[in-house]
């Protein structure tokens, strides 16, 4: 490494060491004789800003449950709801602001009695024996996410924002129009009034050291444009990373994530760890794009996912295949069209009995908000379906349940709303659930998926009959051939789009 970067990456080193001085994380202490001492790390990241962070991560999987640590769980935010946000900003031409918390865990208090190891190549002279004593949480710590979320929940509430009930990544202040997005170090301020978001920044700074970057161009490493009232995200810089890292960037792109009616098949031989490997690293980090700005991938993704435990060569292949489809595509991004006055309406659809090994039905289906897709599935139902009908059926019911969740969140942000439109392709599923009647066919099916006939009783969501060669819903059940894969990726909200 030339000597001038490792300068960089030492003074980065150094950045975070003062930062564990100024929040009071440790204190040097002689090393007890009846407690393990935890172990530690430096992990080293290139921000996309091209900016060096270092950090001291405890090797938590050393500590002792019941004696380190009791609880670990910890809430963030969705991304579904944080699409949903920005959809919404789009639509009432909200001001979105950002900021990075630097040293987030480290406010975090702790409640055991934990002893940590200096850090290799930064023990202080002298006191190389001496041991830290941690008062606050640091990354890597089983329960530093859990201590990190308690200490921002107060300093939320202490700052006039309630944490929404429908999602605890979501704090908003009803006074003065602000919604707070937070998923650990990252924060989105959005509302109305600039003014009134740039206070609230300033009083959250006060509490937490942050890095004000300004109006918000980036999100969980999604992209963040604006032009013409409309808001573009994409993932196009961690998609080209992925390319390289697989070495197809000079590859043949595909015009479909998937070959039209490809069905895997399980692997029936030994696993081979390699193979094993190289596939779940090309399908964890397909995962995190499909989670974030492509849904066009979804099916294909999921469906390729299911075999990630004994993949075979042409899982691999087709995995890569999903790579150079989006190698073709990598300059698209969703649209939230703000002029669009676009409220919300969702899809639903399935395929019956489409896995030939298990005979389950898949279910897939779509909301969108601002004209732009803002929270989508697809997903094998959970028991064998005995019809269309049925199968139908049950994914109106998972699509209700979706629904329900977005309209009491945005009922939580003092926004009230008509009955959600529901759109299906089968008229007998949309008949059941419309109508409490009880027919010998459809008696054995589970109680759960009654749930929809509750929904529309009570108008949270009114059904509505769409033909299945328009639903888009149906992309998300199958591999569709390249005609209607590219009419119905179209309806999605993605667009090519360049910010040059």
């Amino acid at each position: 490494m030339p000597s001038d970067a490792q300068k960089e990456w030492k003074a980065a080193c150094h950045e975070e060491l003062e930062s564990l001085h100024r929040c009071k994380v440790f204190e040097l202490v002689d090393p007890p004789k009846d407690r393990k001492i935890i172990s530690n790390r430096w992990v080293f990241d290139l921000k996309s800003n091209g900016c060096k962070k270092a950090r001291l991560v405890a090797k938590g999987f050393s500590q002792i449950e019941g004696v380190d640590y009791d609880e670990i769980f910890s809430l963030v935010v969705r991304f579904e709801t944080v699409r949903m946000m920005i959809a919404l900003a789009a639509l009432k031409k909200w001001h979105i602001q950002g900021l990075d918390i630097k040293t987030a865990f480290l406010y975090g208090e702790l409640d055991k009695e934990l002893y940590m190891e200096q850090p290799e190549g930064f023990k202080i002279k002298g006191q190389e024996r001496k041991v830290m004593r941690l008062k606050r949480a640091i990354y890597g710590l089983k329960q530093a996410a859990l201590a990190w979320w308690k200490a921002l929940d107060k300093s939320m509430s202490q700052l006039g924002f309630t944490r929404l009930l429908s999602d605890s990544g979501i704090f908003v202040n009803k006074d003065k129009s602000i919604v707070a997005i937070v998923y650990v170090d990252d924060v989105l301020f959005l509302g109305p009034n600039k003014k009134d978001l740039l206070h609230a920044k300033e009083e959250f700074m006060k509490k937490w050291e942050c890095r004000d970057l300004g109006e918000a161009k980036e999100f969980l490493r999604m992209r963040i444009q604006r032009k013409n009232g409309r808001i573009y995200l994409d993932q196009t810089a961690y998609l080209q990373k992925v390319l390289q890292r697989f070495k197809l960037q000079n590859a043949n792109p595909a015009l479909t994530p998937l070959p039209e009616g490809y069905q895997p098949s399980p692997n029936t031989s030994p696993a081979d760890p390699s193979l094993r490997s190289q596939f779940q690293q090309v399908i964890g980090s397909l995962l995190y794009i499909m989670l974030g700005t492509r849904p066009d991938i979804a099916f294909a993704v999921t469906k390729l996912s299911q075999h990630a435990a004994n993949p075979s060569e042409d899982h691999l292949s087709r995995a890569l295949y999903i790579c150079r489809y989006l190698l073709g595509t990598s300059d698209y991004a969703l649209v939230y069209d703000g002029l669009s006055d676009g409220g919300l309406e969702a899809y639903a659809d399935s395929d019956w009995a489409s896995d030939p090994n298990t005979r389950k039905s898949t279910t897939g289906y779509l909301v969108k908000l601002a004209g732009g897709i803002f929270a989508w599935n697809s997903r094998a139902q959970k028991t064998v379906a005995l019809s269309s009908t049925e199968a139908e059926y049950m994914s109106l019911s998972d699509t209700s349940r979706q629904l329900v969740w977005v309209k009491n969140l945005l009922i939580e942000l003092g926004i009230q709303l008509s009955p959600i439109p529901l759109y299906g392709d089968n008229q007998g599923s949309i008949f059941l659930a419309s109508n409490p009647v009880q027919e010998k066919r459809i008696k054995h099916i589970d109680l759960r998926y009654h749930y929809i006939r509750d929904v529309v009783r009570l108008k949270q969501v009114e059904l509505y009959f769409i033909e299945g060669a328009e639903n888009p819903a149906d992309m998300f059940t199958k591999n569709l051939g390249r005609v209607k894969f590219l009419k119905f990726r179209e309806q999605l909200g993605l667009e090519f789009y360049s910010s040059a």
